[in-house]
């Protein structure tokens, strides 16, 4: 049977000239081959908007994840991690059955990517370290894996070799199994010190090179998923919340998300004391959020939005810039949510540099009056989410059921961002799934028209907020490869750059990638006098 991924120069007469140069290079250039024109490229110009819209030295980056990238999980020394286990012993919680192990061959790929970056102009690649292939066992007493070193190594060389920043985060999700297996990870006090120990380990290792560290990603859905839903590892849940085995789904996900603060605070404090003077990095967190509009113009529904953002985003940011949890949590949640000693406040207050956010959509809240008879994470905040108000979604819908296109949440969250909390922020993530469909021609695969006009609007808004006045200090891309998606698996793609998951890996810029590679190059913006969205709001 004929493939029907087909190259997007069949037809050409200089058909054999490419192939030619096919065989002589291992990666599909964006400067040696020209992008196909499609109608309506001229619906979101660079002309208007583009670098040189925002400030000198705003970084445009893309964004990445050890689990979700690398692969090569069974090699040169790595760990189990808690997401190798988990996606063998709960196969159902994954759409298509399908696992991390090979991904997208980045630990083997990584000077191809990186060369792609280059060519489309990124000023900044975010990676995370498996904190299992560094250290197997999860201590460094039970042994250090060189190779696993030595990856991360040639990785940030090469990046800055191409003039690209390197960002790290510690920890994007994956734990090492032995630490879950011996005392349960983040259900225990004791992941702390192991925690400490291995950002003590990194900043050793790598921060002569690496200025920007993000402790951990998501703190937020690491808890709700893993330990209140139990979708993703380790997969604990009350059993009146999902198809858990084990879990409590009304204490787990605040116990968790307070070791995995102290986390945070541990190797805030390390850096600050032992490297930030000679390194002269910045640490900070990275928090996912929507921004929640009130469903009906009412009392209740207003204070419903905001108890959503407290029990999001609040949960987080609270603790690491004031020391404390949120009023709402503590009233509604009461002695289920542990509680920080003095020390830990003190630790906690101010111990980061920068808030990451992780921004892709809108919901709407209403007041629930009372609390289920079954307490969990999802109940405790009495708000109902939903994505629709009278039949009418809250922005175009897209391939994965979660994310409705509303970018103005972007300029929304970060002027809450520096009215709660005024501190420099960086958008970490931001993104649109396309659905994976084996069927489609290569050419329609790569014609990614609703990722340009994603971005395109969110980037709109985002200069609004920094003339709203927002220390905005950079924005990354969620994500420059399409790549395994956590429970959705491979069934979506966020890429710019296409997977072809079929045929040995073989990278195709999409139609975005060239859109972002124009949006970089500009250096004059032919109208910088647009009227600002947010004052006539």
């Amino acid at each position: 049977m004929m493939k029907k991924i087909h190259s997007i120069f069949l037809g050409s007469p200089f058909l054999p000239l490419l192939l030619l140069l096919n065989l002589l290079l291992p990666r599909l250039c964006i400067e040696c081959l020209q992008y196909p024109v499609f109608d309506g490229d001229d619906e979101y110009p660079a002309s208007l908007l583009n670098r040189s819209s925002f400030p000198p030295g705003f970084i445009f980056g893309a964004s990445s994840s050890a689990y979700q990238y690398e692969g090569a999980t069974f090699t040169d020394g790595r760990g189990l991690s808690n997401w190798d286990v988990f996606v063998k012993q709960q196969p159902e919680k994954i759409v298509d059955h399908t696992t991390g192990d090979i991904a997208e061959e980045f630990y083997y790929r990584f000077r191809e990517d990186v060369r792609l970056m280059k060519e489309i102009g990124l000023d900044a690649f975010r990676f995370s370290i498996a904190w299992s292939r560094v250290l197997p066992q999860g201590r460094i007493g039970l042994g250090i894996n060189q190779k696993g070193v030595d990856f991360y190594n040639s990785l940030i060389d090469e990046l800055l070799l191409n003039g690209i920043e390197p960002q790290a985060t510690l920890m994007h999700w994956d734990l090492p199994h032995s630490l879950e297996d011996e005392y349960g990870g983040f259900l225990s006090s004791k992941i702390v010190d192991n925690f400490r120990d291995y950002a003590d380990f990194c900043f050793k290792e790598f921060g002569d090179r690496v200025k920007n560290w993000i402790t951990v990603n998501e703190p937020n859905s690491i808890t709700i998923k893993g330990y209140d839903q139990g979708i993703n590892s380790p997969g604990r849940c009350s059993s009146y919340m999902g198809n858990c085995t084990d879990g409590n789904s009304a204490t787990e996900p605040y116990i968790a998300m307070h070791n995995i603060l102290l986390c945070h605070a541990a190797a805030a404090n390390v850096y600050r004391n032992k490297y930030k003077a000679s390194q002269n990095g910045m640490v900070g967190i990275t928090i996912s959020t929507r921004w929640y509009v009130p469903k009906y113009p009412t009392k209740a529904c207003k204070e419903a939005a905001s108890r959503a953002l407290d029990f999001g985003f609040a949960w987080i940011a609270r603790p690491v810039v004031y020391g404390e949890y949120p009023e709402s949590m503590t009233a509604l949640v009461g002695d289920r949510l542990p509680k920080f000693t003095e020390e830990q406040k003190q630790m906690l207050e101010g111990s980061i540099d920068f808030l990451g956010v992780n921004y892709y959509s809108a919901y709407y809240a209403e007041d629930v009056s009372s609390s289920s008879i079954n307490p969990s994470y999802t109940t405790d905040s009495r708000v109902n989410i939903t994505m629709h108000k009278n039949g009418v979604p809250i922005g175009q819908p897209t391939a994965c059921d979660w994310l409705y296109i509303y970018p103005e949440g972007i300029l929304e969250i970060l002027v809450y961002v520096k009215e709660e909390y005024n501190v420099p922020v960086f958008l970490t993530e931001n993104g649109v799934a396309d659905l994976s469909n084996n069927s489609l021609l290569l050419n329609d695969a790569l014609n990614d028209k609703l990722r340009i006009k994603f971005h395109y609007l969110h980037l709109q808004y985002l200069l609004e907020s920094v003339r709203a006045g927002v220390d905005i200090r950079g924005y990354n891309l969620w994500s420059l490869l399409d790549n395994f998606e956590w429970e959705l698996g491979y069934t979506v793609r966020f890429g710019i750059t296409f997977i072809d998951f079929q045929d040995n890996l073989k990278r195709y810029p999409k139609r975005s990638a060239f859109w972002f590679r124009n949006f970089l190059q500009k250096q004059s913006a032919a109208s910088a006098s647009t009227s600002s969205l947010y004052s006539s709001r």
